[in-house]
């Protein structure tokens, strides 16, 4: 299994491209939006965890499984200013066919005031987007499982609106203790249907990404590691105003290819850990180092790139909120409630 495991590893490594960043390369941005809490708390946008939470299915289809049948889950997320978004998520299993998660996610952007070239007023407009998923899984054996998340996305941004349709694949690996989980996914594989009015058919987001999670056995713990846009190698980006200048040749002062390569390669790492506390508390915090070096300000650094949440049993009702620190200027809010319809139906014999 350990020649398979690194035989996996090095062939994704060789489609990894050189291309450099990618903000603002594609359109939908928003459906690789965070879904959950959980995933949030501990730094990145999708975990590879087996312990049958619907809300992690949306980012990693190859989780669903017959255990969930009849789960619902909702969240919803306080982003900066007025802007807010959330999913809800229902899964159903059907003998012999596999089993189901349909899920909706949407954006609001909120309502502006509009004006024409000369600043006249022309009225307020709305600005929102969102998807309807179906996700499909399915356990091949006792060790792999396999799933799909089909995307239909719709956009709307004053005027201009926008259909596409887009695929996630991907695959997973569980240990037969259940402590150890790998997931393969591909991202966001599809195009832009109808571009905004007429305009050039936009690429979408496409991302390669590999997760692993692994339960300790003598401690109450488990620790998270994501390896994002395995497509992408370049993830740095130089910014001017950070750039240090030699006092006395007035020459500005590169790094090093090592420190190049060091950087770069963290920009793809997300480190996460989940503290379990019992069957009905959990304490989740991760470390984003892309985002830190993104979104951080020289001057004072704080805390940005760092996330914390925690999770709580209550009855029938699972629990989550979460807080990620994006930059100085605040931290987006998320909460989610997940609980199992069948626990509310009591069988009659």
């Amino acid at each position: 299994m350990k020649n398979h495991l690194f035989l996996l590893f090095i062939s994704m490594l060789a489609i990894i491209s050189v291309r450099g960043q990618i903000g603002g390369d594609n359109t939908y941005e928003f459906i690789n939006l965070t879904s959950s809490p959980r995933i949030a708390g501990m730094g990145g946008d999708f975990l590879t965890i087996n312990d049958n939470d619907i809300l992690l299915t949306v980012s990693n289809p190859s989780l669903i499984n017959e255990k969930m049948d009849n789960q619902l889950g909702v969240s919803f997320v306080d982003f900066y200013t007025d802007v807010n978004y959330g999913f809800a998520a229902y899964s159903k299993s059907i003998k012999n066919v596999g089993n189901f998660v349909g899920s909706v996610q949407y954006i609001n952007y909120g309502t502006f005031e509009g004006a024409d070239a000369t600043g006249e007023l022309t009225g307020k407009f709305y600005a929102g987007e969102s998807a309807f998923n179906i996700g499909w899984g399915r356990q091949l054996d006792s060790l792999f499982s396999i799933g799909a998340n089909l995307k239909f996305i719709y956009s709307s941004l004053e005027s201009y609106n926008s259909f596409g349709m887009a695929v996630d694949v991907a695959g997973s690996y569980h240990s037969r203790d259940g402590s150890f989980t790998a997931s393969l996914i591909a991202k966001n594989i599809g195009r832009q249907l109808t571009a905004y009015n007429g305009g050039n058919i936009e690429p979408l987001p496409f991302e390669l990404q590999v997760g692993l999670s692994k339960k300790l056995q003598h401690l109450p713990f488990r620790y998270s590691l994501l390896i994002n846009h395995l497509d992408k190698w370049d993830l740095r980006y130089e910014d001017p105003s950070a750039q240090q200048i030699d006092p006395i040749s007035g020459e500005k002062i590169e790094d090093s290819n090592l420190e190049k390569f060091a950087d770069n390669f963290m920009r793809h790492i997300v480190l996460g850990g989940e503290l379990l506390i019992g069957k009905n508390l959990s304490v989740q915090a991760g470390y984003n180092y892309k985002r830190r070096q993104e979104l951080k300000i020289e001057s004072k650094t704080a805390t940005v790139g760092f996330s914390w949440g925690v999770g709580i049993r209550i009855s029938k009702f699972h629990i989550n909120y979460a807080r990620s620190t994006y930059h100085l200027n605040g931290s987006p809010n998320y909460i989610a409630i997940r609980t199992s319809l069948s626990d509310f139906f009591v069988k009659q014999n």
